[in-house]
C-alpha cells in the first residue's frame, strides 16, 4: 500500500550524474560530521545496465593531466572542475586509459590525447555503486518510476511521488530532488513533439535509453522549470548494421566515401574534422536515406587505422572484396554505379592534386588500393539536447531564471546543446554536475532554505561544437574562477 519516507536528498536516475551526486552528498556529510539520508531510484531493475551511462565507452576530453582540452567552456566551470572529476574517479577505483591519437586530428586542445574507462562508462557506474552500497543512509529504490514533484504551499520543493512495482505510489518527502535521469530518447511521443516526423524510425545506440523516457524533463516543467538546449535537436550516430553489440559506432566515415542505397553520395565526407561530421552525416542518413547507407574504402586506410578505435567499435570485420564490384555485392549494392561512383570519386582527387593531409584539414583519399572493404551502415539515436535549464550549482532554474527551491539537475536532461554536440563532453558534464550538486546540498544541509551559494546563470546560452560561448554577460566572480 501507499508509504512515505522522509530524506534529506532524492535523486532520480543511477547513471553519471545520480551517481556522482549521490556519493558526494553521502561522503561531504561523512566530512561534515551530519547525518543526512538519500534515496537513489532508478526506474531499471537491480543489476541491469539502464540508461546510457552503462553503456557508453566514456570518451573523455582531457589532455594527460586529466585537465578538459577546451577553449571557452560552458559557464566556464566545466573547464575548472572536469580535471577534479576525473581525480575523484581515479581515487575511487576507476582506471582511465590514456590514449595518445597519432591519425585522427582531434579538433579539442588535448595534445592529441583523450582518456577513457577501462571497460567503459559500466566501470565507473560499478565502483561508484560500490561505495554508494557501504552507507547505511542510503536507499536504493530499484524499479521505481518517478511520477511527479511534491512542493509546498510557497513552491519549494518538498519531495517525489513514485509508483514502485507493487502498483502503488509512494512519497519520498525530502527538501532536495535531483533530476538525473536522462533526456527523453526513449519516449516516442516527446520525440515526435519536439524533433518531428520520423524520428521512430531512429533506433537507440543502447538498450537501456529505453528507460530515458523524459520523465525529469516532464516534472520539472509541471512546476515552472525553464528550458535550454534546441528541443528539435538529437545527437545520433552511424552504427555497423550487422554488429550484435550495442554502440557499435563507425567512427571513420571521412576516411573514403559514403554513399547510399543508389551508391551515390550524398554528404560531403570530409567537409569538416572526423568529429565534426560525424554526427552530421548520421542525422543525414536518418532524415534523407531511408537510413541506409555504406562507407567504402580501401586497403592503404584499413591498414592506417588497423587495431583503432576508428573502425573497430563494431564486433564484425568489414566486408572485403578485391574489386569494387565484388564489394557491391556483398553490400547488395549495383555493381557498376559503385564503381562509377568511386571512378569519379579518384578522377576528382587526381584533378585537384591533392592527398590525405590531416594538418591540412583535408582527408580526400583515393579508393585505389586492393583489396577494398565497405561497412553497411544506419543511424542510431544516443541522446537528446532539449532539457532544464539550470545555474552553475545545477540548481533548476524557472522561467524567470529565478532557482526553484530544493530543484536541482544534472546530466543530459539539462538543456545545453545547440544544433551541434561538442564530442567528449556529455559524461564528463553529466560527472561533475551531478558531483557538484551533491556537494552542495550537502553543504547546505540544515541552513535555511534559500541559502544556497554562487550566481545563478542561465545555461541558455548557444553553445557551438568548440564550447565557446559569449561570458561578457557572467558575472565577475565567475569569470575570477576559470
Amino acid at each position: 500500500m501507499a508509504s512515505s519516507k522522509e530524506y534529506d536528498m532524492v535523486v532520480v536516475g543511477s547513471g553519471f550524474a545520480g551517481s556522482m551526486a549521490t556519493i558526494n552528498f553521502l561522503e561531504e556529510c561523512k566530512k561534515q560530521n551530519k547525518k543526512g539520508r538519500v534515496a537513489l531510484v532508478e526506474v531499471g531493475q537491480d543489476g541491469e545496465r539502464c540508461g546510457a551511462s552503462r553503456w557508453t565507452m566514456a570518451y573523455l576530453r582531457l589532455d594527460k593531466n586529466l585537465d578538459f582540452g577546451g577553449p571557452d567552456v560552458y559557464c566556464l566551470k566545466l573547464q575548472k572542475e572536469a580535471g577534479t572529476t576525473a581525480r575523484y574517479l581515479e581515487d575511487h577505483g576507476v582506471k582511465f586509459v590514456h590514449h595518445d591519437e597519432p591519425n585522427v586530428l582531434l579538433e579539442f586542445k588535448t595534445g592529441q590525447h583523450f582518456v577513457f574507462p577501462e571497460e567503459g562508462g559500466k566501470a565507473i557506474i560499478s565502483k561508484l555503486f560500490e561505495q554508494i552500497r557501504e552507507y547505511d543512509d542510503c536507499d536504493i529504490h530499484f524499479e521505481t518510476e518517478a511520477i511527479r514533484l511534491m512542493t509546498d504551499g510557497a513552491g519549494a520543493i518538498c519531495g517525489l511521488k513514485v509508483r514502485k512495482s507493487d502498483g502503488y505510489l509512494h512519497d519520498l518527502l525530502a527538501p532536495n530532488v535531483v533530476l538525473a535521469c536522462g533526456g527523453f530518447e526513449g519516449n516516442q511521443e516527446m520525440l515526435a513533439r519536439y524533433v518531428g516526423r520520423n524520428t521512430h524510425a531512429l533506433p537507440l545506440i543502447a538498450p537501456g535509453l529505453k528507460y530515458n523516457r523524459g520523465a525529469g524533463l516532464r516534472m520539472a516543467l509541471e512546476v515552472g522549470a525553464g528550458t535550454a538546449g534546441s528541443f528539435d535537436g538529437m545527437h545520433c550516430e552511424l552504427v555497423d548494421t550487422r554488429a550484435t553489440k550495442p554502440d557499435a559506432v563507425m567512427w571513420g566515415h571521412n576516411y573514403g566515401i559514403v554513399v547510399n542505397r543508389d551508391s551515390q553520395r550524398f554528404y560531403d565526407e570530409g567537409k569538416r574534422h572526423l568529429f565534426a561530421t560525424f554526427e552530421m552525416i548520421a542525422l543525414e542518413c536518418w532524415r534523407d536515406q531511408n537510413q541506409s547507407c555504406f562507407f567504402v574504402t580501401d586497403h592503404e586506410i584499413m591498414t592506417r587505422f588497423k587495431g583503432s578505435w576508428v573502425y573497430d567499435t563494431t564486433d564484425q570485420p568489414p566486408e572485403k572484396s578485391d574489386t569494387i564490384e565484388g564489394l557491391a555485392e556483398k553490400m547488395g549494392l549495383d555493381p557498376k554505379e559503385l564503381k562509377k561512383t568511386v571512378d569519379d570519386y579518384n578522377a576528382a582527387i587526381n584533378r585537384a592534386g591533392i592527398r590525405l593531409d590531416e594538418a591540412g584539414c583535408n582527408w580526400a583519399n583515393p579508393i585505389i588500393k586492393a583489396p577494398f572493404y565497405g561497412y553497411p551502415m544506419t543511424s542510431h539515436l544516443t541522446f537528446t539536447y532539449g532539457g532544464v535549464k539550470t545555474d552553475l550549482n545545477a540548481r533548476v532554474l524557472s522561467t524567470n531564471d529565478v532557482p526553484i527551491p530544493g530543484l536541482w539537475a544534472a546530466g543530459e536532461m539539462t538543456g545545453l546543446f545547440y544544433n551541434e554536440y561538442p564530442p567528449a563532453t556529455s559524461c564528463l558534464r553529466s560527472m561533475t554536475f551531478g558531483r557538484l550538486a551533491g556537494l552542495e546540498i550537502a553543504g547546505n544541509l540544515g541552513k535555511p532554505q534559500g541559502t544556497a551559494s554562487g550566481p545563478a546563470i542561465p545555461s541558455e546560452r548557444r553553445i557551438d561544437k568548440n564550447m565557446r560561448m559569449d561570458d561578457a554577460a557572467l558575472p565577475a566572480e565567475v569569470k575570477a574562477s576559470a
